[in-house]
């Protein structure tokens, strides 16, 4: 069976506190994430900045130029979202999977004393869901169509 650490993403794009809004939006729209995490030096998480932040957080380009507030001038640790949601590697899948369901959001950080080691997303869910639905497939009779 499947279990976190299988289905985590640990090729990780991450950011530190003192990173600016504008090059979170890069990095999302780049790499097509809607999570950062927010590391310290040693790979202590210490926030998440998810694209809802980032959105929220800057002025609508609607608005004059001069009267607008820029990415560029808004620090992500001044957005970041701190009490974070965390989840072991050795956790179990079906927990992690209620948890998301349970409180709406998007993504567990995986956390392993106190060092970030990958994020579960609800897109990862998706991943395993489809695989199982493969593997009921292959296994359930063909059903005969009827005119």
């Amino acid at each position: 069976m499947f279990s976190i650490e299988a289905i985590m993403s640990t090729d990780l794009i991450t950011l530190p506190p003192t990173a600016n809004l504008a090059e979170a939006r890069s990095l999302m729209q780049s790499n097509r994430i809607h999570h950062l995490p927010i590391v310290a030096d040693d790979r202590e998480l210490v926030g998440l900045i998810t694209l809802t932040n980032v959105l929220a957080g800057t002025d609508s380009s609607l608005r004059d130029r001069e009267n607008r507030i820029h990415a560029e001038d808004i620090c992500v640790k001044d957005v970041m979202v701190t009490d974070l949601a965390t989840v072991d590697e050795h956790a179990s899948l079906r927990q992690a999977a209620l948890f998301l369901e349970k409180h709406k959001i998007g993504c567990l950080p995986v956390v392993t004393d106190g060092k970030l080691r990958g994020i579960i997303t609800d897109t990862d869910f998706v991943g395993v869901a489809i695989n199982l639905l493969e593997q009921i497939e292959t296994t359930e009779p063909v059903e005969r169509e009827y005119a």
